[in-house]
């Protein structure tokens, strides 16, 4: 992909409104976009903005087994109220097997350990759900405010761990920004959300930094 065009492309997304750039998105896709959620904090936003424009849009969920019930029950209400075309993928090992052969999850000091448990729990159920939807275009709630790895990143990128367009329609945007939609647009938020690839919010799980692509390919 043409670094020279991605930049021009942000250039003139920078200051479009969200629900713009999932159209653009949408446009360039070509009946071939999927959008990538884990049901945190605020993925209703991107959620509706992307079935208001495609409402049969294929959502990519990886369930690793290691969510606490809030976030299921969340999950649930979200795919009611937005008739979300869900398409959910499991690793290959259950979260009960996986903590009787390896224990629980590491913890925030375990480096490599969250590596391994990320490339099993998750880069691999998420990598076979990329090759099965088969999408040109994925749009993901990815934020510059998340965390310092992400502040580095843009509106579009092309992906190189899985070698497509990356579009991410709220970058940026606010937590303000936020809370401004879901209120607009009644939405539910939930808050109990943890993610045991990333054990802390400042660390990537994979699926947005470079070492993902290592660990898919070995």
């Amino acid at each position: 992909m043409n670094a020279e065009l991605i930049q021009q492309w942000n250039a003139e997304l920078r200051d479009r409104h969200p629900r713009d750039i999932v159209r653009w998105a949408l446009q360039r896709a070509e009946g071939r976009a999927v959008v990538s959620t884990n049901f945190r904090p605020y993925e209703a936003v991107l959620l509706h903005l992307c079935v208001q424009e495609l409402p049969d849009i294929p959502v990519l969920w990886v369930d690793h087994g290691f969510n606490r019930p809030a976030t299921y029950r969340h999950a649930e209400e979200l795919r009611r109220l937005l008739n979300l075309n869900l398409h959910i993928y499991h690793p290959k090992l259950s979260a009960a097997h996986y903590q009787a052969l390896h224990g629980p999850p590491p913890g925030p000091e375990d480096e490599e350990g969250l590596r391994r448990f990320s490339a099993l729990m998750k880069l691999e159920p998420f990598q076979r759900g990329i090759r099965e939807l088969a999408p040109r275009v994925w749009l993901t709630a990815l934020r510059k405010v998340q965390n310092p790895h992400r502040a580095g990143l843009d509106v579009v990128v092309w992906d190189e761990n899985f070698k497509l367009l990356k579009v991410s329609p709220v970058f940026h945007w606010s937590d303000a920004d936020m809370e401004a939609y879901l209120r607009q647009h009644n939405l539910p938020n939930e808050w109990d959300y943890f993610d045991p690839a990333k054990a802390d919010e400042k660390r990537e799980c994979g699926l947005h930094a470079r070492w993902g692509s290592q660990v898919l390919s070995s």
